[in-house]
């Protein structure tokens, strides 16, 4: 756990020693936890009937001024927990059915995930892991998890880098996120689905956010232009606003025109391997309760 002692695996690159302060993302050494579930709303190829081990990590890299998680990813909630109770989550989950486990946030917590991991991983733990992340993150970080992850779910928030610093705080996010997501498809490579299944491979979500619909079209561009059909595109339409924020787009949901647009845009330009939302996803009755501490 050196690398706790000075911490440099975000792009924040504080470079502080988590054994006795704690840098941008509000991490200590020890893993905390807010929640964990089967959850039943990620892509369908995630979730499947059973529901997908959701582990839902506190804090976070980034300061996104809508966060939906802001009680676990801004203000810390949670609980601290062993790394051999983390383990114990894992298993636990696995035997309630969940079709894998999808570890929420993960990257302040990567070395202490990549010890239980390397434990259980092929032998106790027998179903796929998933990453789920908001792409901000050092190549270097993403290769300590190779050959422990099966599947990233990875963001691709911003084409812009000035919205990046305006709404999560955060510089350079599209060179850093792409690269990341590189080496994430070099770890994972073309789709393997069984039984309606993903149990290898790379989805990468586009969050749309009011009032930015040329943005997500920049990010659908790119990642077609650069992955074609050997990954999934999930347009997202579930931006809820949860914060009362300075902005005033981001205290509105998107416009059923808006998102239509971004999914014309993405037929226009050949996109096949794609989600899209229907419904009422943009609802917080979709974002789970971190109130009630479930972690034993």
């Amino acid at each position: 756990m050196n690398l706790l002692k000075n911490c440099y695996l975000c792009p924040h690159k504080c470079g502080v020693n988590r054994y006795i302060e704690k840098g941008f993302c509000g991490a200590t050494n020890r893993v905390r936890l807010a929640y964990y579930s089967l959850h039943m709303w990620e892509e369908p190829i995630i979730s499947g009937d059973n529901g997908s081990g959701t582990v839902f990590f506190s804090n976070c890299n980034m300061r996104c001024l809508y966060c939906q998680n802001h009680q676990i990813s801004l203000d810390g909630y949670g609980k601290d927990i062993s790394n051999k109770k983390l383990g114990e989550i894992f298993l636990d989950l696995q035997k309630q059915g969940a079709n894998n486990i999808n570890l929420v946030t993960p990257t302040p917590y990567v070395p202490q995930i990549a010890n239980v991991l390397h434990k259980i991983k092929n032998k106790e733990l027998k179903i796929p892991v998933v990453y789920n992340t908001s792409s901000y993150e050092n190549v270097g970080t993403i290769i300590m998890m190779r050959n422990l992850v099966d599947i990233y779910l990875a963001d691709l928030r911003y084409f812009d880098d000035s919205l990046g610093v305006k709404y999560s705080n955060c510089d350079n996010y599209f060179e850093t996120a792409t690269m990341a997501i590189d080496e994430m498809f070099r770890q994972v490579g073309t789709p393997v689905i069984d039984n309606g299944l993903l149990k290898r491979g790379l989805i990468v979500r586009v969050l749309i956010l009011p009032g930015h619909v040329h943005d997500a079209k920049e990010i659908i561009y790119y990642l077609y232009t650069t992955y074609h059909d050997d990954i999934f595109i999930s347009i997202m339409n579930q931006y809820t606003p949860v914060l009362s924020c300075k902005y005033d787009n981001l205290n509105r949901k998107i416009t059923e025109d808006e998102y239509d647009e971004v999914i014309n845009y993405a037929l226009t330009i050949g996109v096949n391997n794609a989600f899209i939302q229907e419904g009422n996803t943009a609802e917080k009755s979709f974002i789970p309760k971190f109130d009630k501490n479930v972690i034993k």
